[in-house]
């Protein structure tokens, strides 16, 4: 059987002697669930429209009763099609069904939130791991300060909507055989404030806000990750007389430091060693972010060893403690050699036996003890 010719007393989920509250208590829950703001369902649409439906015919005595008595086959002799009307704002919906809003509470509209507004901060890794405060600029509608977001000049007020009465809503009321179906949408000429300014503010037009740029201090905790946003809330566009303003969303970059690799909360980085420190052990500075380090390497130091330096890592973002960082050796080795060094290690190489190079870890081996 096809959506629409589901039984609509099974849609809503009652028995067929369901009262009038019941029917619209089922509706009401049922529209909270599948309207295609909250529900994320691929069909969640098509059940809305089914379940609206069935409510529009169950809710009215004289469709009710052609329904029960010849089913979807008696609407449709009788003459009933059903209302087209768009997927606004569950408010929306259920001010048209019921002439009250989600909650239901009688009233119109309630005052618009101020748009949302991006910005982009750029920061260093250092920044990242110690947290640093930094300005942006911004540019969003503010509340005019002449009329106070009236849009009216000042002395003068607000006019009643000629169009739709002061009411801030228009209805669109269409009739059959089966009684009257009211649509109920924002007024066109008002765009639903009930009102219309006569005399415009001078400094903002009537629009009741203002384009400026303002600067604002962002705080980056430490430990944020590249490409984390951090909202600050109600420092957006504002919103219309009596509505809440919007926030700004600051997405945080971080720059590439040729230093260090991030990994998670853990930092990656390498040091490089001659063939001599790395044969007969050194002490070398190694850069850490939380400053340098002396690290002391044995001899026979092999290339591609890691060394683990805890807690020199990142910072976990909002919790205690810190990532790891991994140091990588790099053996370097000599491309340019005078005749005496060339000497000197042709003779090294004849001293030399198996006992020299013999392995006492395998780099895997060394590897996998590194990082556990």
């Amino acid at each position: 059987m096809a959506t629409t010719e589901r039984d609509y007393y099974e849609l809503l989920g009652l028995e067929r002697g369901a009262s009038e509250g019941e029917i619209k208590k089922a509706f009401r829950r049922l529209a909270r669930e599948l309207h295609p703001d909250v529900s994320k369902e691929p069909d969640a649409q098509d059940r809305f429209r089914a379940v609206a439906q069935a409510y529009e015919v169950l809710s009215n005595p004289e469709t009710r009763q052609l329904y029960d008595r010849y089913g979807h086959a008696g609407l449709r002799r009788g003459g009933y099609t059903p209302t087209d009307f768009d997927l606004g704002s569950l408010g929306d919906i259920f001010s048209a069904f019921f002439g009250d809003d989600l909650f239901g509470r009688g009233g119109g509209r309630g005052a618009a939130r101020g748009a949302d507004v991006g910005a982009v901060v750029e920061i260093e890794l250092a920044d990242a791991y110690a947290g640093v405060t930094r300005g942006i600029e911004v540019e969003s509608a503010a509340t005019c300060e002449r009329c106070e977001g009236d849009g009216a000049e000042p002395g003068t007020t607000r006019a009643s909507c000629p169009m739709c009465g002061g009411s801030g809503r228009l209805q669109q009321v269409s009739r059959s055989v089966f009684g009257e179906f009211i649509r109920t949408q924002a007024c066109t000429t008002c765009a639903g404030a009930g009102s219309v300014v006569e005399r415009p503010c001078s400094e903002c037009g009537g629009a009741g806000r203002s384009l400026t740029t303002r600067r604002l201090e962002v705080e980056i905790p430490p430990g944020i990750h590249d490409g984390q946003q951090i909202r600050l809330r109600g420092e957006g566009h504002a919103g219309a007389p009596g509505g809440v303003a919007g926030d700004v969303y600051v997405e945080v970059r971080i720059a590439p430091d040729e230093r260090f690799e991030r990994d998670g909360n853990h930092i990656n980085s390498t040091v490089d060693l001659t063939i001599v420190q790395a044969a007969l052990g050194a002490k070398v500075t190694v850069p850490t972010l939380d400053g340098d380090v002396e690290l002391e390497f044995d001899s026979g130091t092999q290339p591609g060893e890691v060394r683990v330096l805890r807690g020199k890592g990142m910072p976990v973002l909002q919790r205690f403690g810190h990532g790891d960082q991994r140091v990588l050796v790099n053996v370097t080795v000599p491309r340019r050699l005078t005749d005496e060094q060339r000497r000197l290690l042709e003779q090294f190489e004849q001293h030399s036996d198996e006992d020299t190079y013999r392995r006492d870890e395998g780099f895997f081996e060394k590897l996998r003890s590194a990082f556990s």
